[in-house]
């Protein structure tokens, strides 16, 4: 519990947490965004992105705040990463990266004070009213855009993914080798902080959006959206081929498995016969060669065929690391039974590169071994489900 009676100021001295402010070419607005700042926080540090304006200047005839400057312009994820490692190699807990051209309400930080007392170790995101005056309409859609692809890689929601106002738990994110430094460094740490297992939420926050002709933005829409789109796609492809499975191999304790047995299966509402088919589809969409969309392709295709999605894509997990040479190995048996050639792979030496080399035999061979798993899967699941409510209801 926080004394209340201790200034905001004071609080965040003893939460040990600095405000970072990332600047570039923002001389028309720096001074009086640090001074808005200062009134709530203690160590400010700002960091000049390479700026060609005057804001060097301004930063040098400010008492005390940290600088850290550098000659040449490297980006907003840059200039985000270097000050956060700054953050922490001084000793703070915390960092609120504020941007500096004035959009973000500085009285705002209490909001963030207070819920990270009460949640300690969060990774909070200022979520802005996207339907407010001047709001600039990429802006709404990118964010929208965003919001729906950290849902596909975290499996959680967001409201606003892409605000800078934050405040980030230096700790937590020491471990992580981040691979991005530009405008998509603010994607990529909420994914991969999440992945971490740190909580991340929106907290409201005000934001002011000057007329058009008076905004400065360092945005370039084409070439920061594709490096997003670029981003995203590798996230994606990670989260289906090695995040969503690890945490199924983690969540297959005794108990887990026997609540989900009992939620989904002895007491679900489905019919025997769907779902079994729902298990047999799983394996089916876990078998066949679309690697990192399995559980994805699961889900919807049971949705449109009113099968139990959840026992679907449970079932589709079948593709999780461990067993990858086992259906590999299936699959290049059956296709060279059905092509009627020699298999040469062997399960010691089969692997994606050796898989590479006979692709049609892999691709037609793992259609009909999910074929016939799906409907072994299926066989077993309807008999089993059969038998065992019969005795639940003898009992």
């Amino acid at each position: 519990m926080s004394d209340t009676t201790m200034t905001y100021k004071e609080r965040m001295s003893a939460l040990r947490c600095a405000v970072v402010m990332p600047t570039y070419n923002n001389a028309g607005t720096i001074a009086k965004v640090i001074s808005d700042v200062k009134e709530y926080a203690a160590d400010v540090i700002v960091v000049n992105d390479g700026s060609t304006d005057d804001t060097k200047d301004i930063l040098s005839s400010i008492s005390d705040i940290k600088v850290v400057d550098y000659p040449n312009n490297k980006g907003k994820g840059y200039a985000l990463k270097l000050g956060l490692k700054k953050a922490y190699e001084w000793g703070f807990r915390y960092a609120i990266t504020i941007d500096s051209d004035g959009q973000h309400y500085a009285d705002d930080i209490p909001a963030f004070i207070e819920k990270i007392e009460e949640k300690p170790d969060s990774l909070l995101i200022g979520a802005r009213n996207l339907t407010a005056d001047n709001m600039p309409s990429k802006n709404t859609f990118a964010n929208k855009f965003s919001n729906f692809w950290y849902k596909v890689e975290t499996g959680q929601t967001l409201s606003d993914t892409q605000s800078g106002f934050r405040l980030y738990p230096l700790d937590k994110l020491q471990k992580i080798h981040f691979i991005t430094r530009r405008y998509e460094f603010e994607v990529e740490i909420i994914v991969r902080a999440a992945w971490r297992g740190v909580n991340v939420e929106n907290i409201p926050i005000k934001v002011y959006y000057p007329p058009e002709e008076e905004r400065v933005s360092h945005f370039r829409p084409l070439q920061d959206f594709t490096r997003i789109s670029i981003l995203n796609t590798v996230l994606v492809l990670y989260a289906f081929l090695l995040h969503y499975p690890w945490k199924f191999l983690q969540a297959l304790t005794y108990s887990n498995i026997k609540n989900f047995i009992d939620k989904q299966v002895i007491h679900s509402k489905d019919t025997n016969l769907r779902m079994a088919a729902a298990m047999g589809w799983g394996i089916f969409c876990g078998i066949i060669p679309i690697w990192g969309y399995q559980m994805a392709f699961a889900g919807l295709s049971a949705h449109f065929m009113k099968l139990n999605k959840v026992v679907a894509v449970v079932f589709s997990n079948i593709s999780i690391p461990p067993m990858i040479p086992f259906l590999l190995y299936g699959s290049m048996l059956f296709g060279s039974w059905i092509l009627n050639i020699e298999n040469v792979f062997s399960f010691e030496n089969v692997s994606l590169s050796n898989v590479g080399q006979s692709l049609t035999q892999y691709i037609v061979g793992s259609f009909a071994f999910a074929t016939i798993s799906g409907m072994l899967v299926f066989a077993i699941a309807l008999i089993t489900m059969i038998i065992c409510k019969r005795k639940s209801c003898n009992e």
